[in-house]
């Protein structure tokens, strides 16, 4: 199966160097481009895409805002946040906004070829432990929860859910997992996946930052 990519970057030079690095693969296939946040808009209305490498400095309409409104949307693409520093205010953003992950511009080829398939197949490119510390870092930024966590879908998850989902959202891999609670590794993914399906994510790293959101987790990585 061909995975259909959108290349979303101000840099003419830099989005011909990605074509020419997606192009040389079988599976991938370089569907459209854009300048900017408002044209890969547009460009989806007519163009089916899979994956998206959206970049966050953009002139007209950043990667930030464009990734949200994308990822509102039924049956949106993953999109990859491209930034030029390493956790910086942009990947915040852009995982707050949607995205499935966030990699450097100068990510070596094999990487970002490895990032493309890892979100196509629907797992993120950003391990939690990585989207902790970004959290951590810019956790003055969210909403102060105020009391106790006000997102009502939380109600709906069991005791063990809720306890599975505050250990992903303090980094922990579902083999950690298995061991922290004395579960196999395939009970672990499947109450994950009831997670996400009763929360309405699109992966592990929204599960973190809702759990910074709703306050389940405090800067720090540890349990509200």
């Amino acid at each position: 199966m061909t995975i259909r990519v959108m290349l979303v970057d101000d840099q003419v030079l830099l989005r011909t160097g990605f074509r020419m690095v997606l192009a040389a693969q079988p599976d991938m296939d370089v569907v459209a481009e854009a300048g900017d946040g408002a044209e890969a808009i547009e460009a989806l209305r007519s163009t089916p895409v899979d994956v998206v490498l959206m970049d966050v400095r953009m002139p007209k309409l950043d990667g930030v805002e464009a990734t949200r409104r994308i990822c509102a949307e039924p049956d949106a693409p993953k999109v990859i946040i491209l930034t030029t520093f390493d956790l910086d205010e942009y990947a915040f953003s852009g995982l707050k906004a949607g995205a499935s992950g966030f990699m450097l511009k100068d990510v070596p080829p094999g990487e970002l070829l490895g990032a493309i398939r890892s979100v196509h197949s629907g797992d993120a490119v950003v391990a939690p432990s990585t989207t902790r510390r970004l959290l951590d870092r810019f956790s003055p930024m969210l909403p102060s929860p105020g009391g106790p966590p006000q997102h009502k879908e939380l109600e709906r998850l069991t005791d063990r859910e809720r306890e599975v989902m505050l250990l992903v959202a303090q980094g922990l891999s579902n083999g950690e997992i298995a061991a922290r609670l004395v579960l196999s590794e395939a009970t672990v993914k499947t109450h994950v996946g009831r997670i996400l399906t009763k929360l309405n994510l699109r992966d592990r790293v929204q599960v973190v930052v809702l759990a910074y959101e709703t306050g389940l987790v405090r800067a720090g990585g540890g349990a509200a």
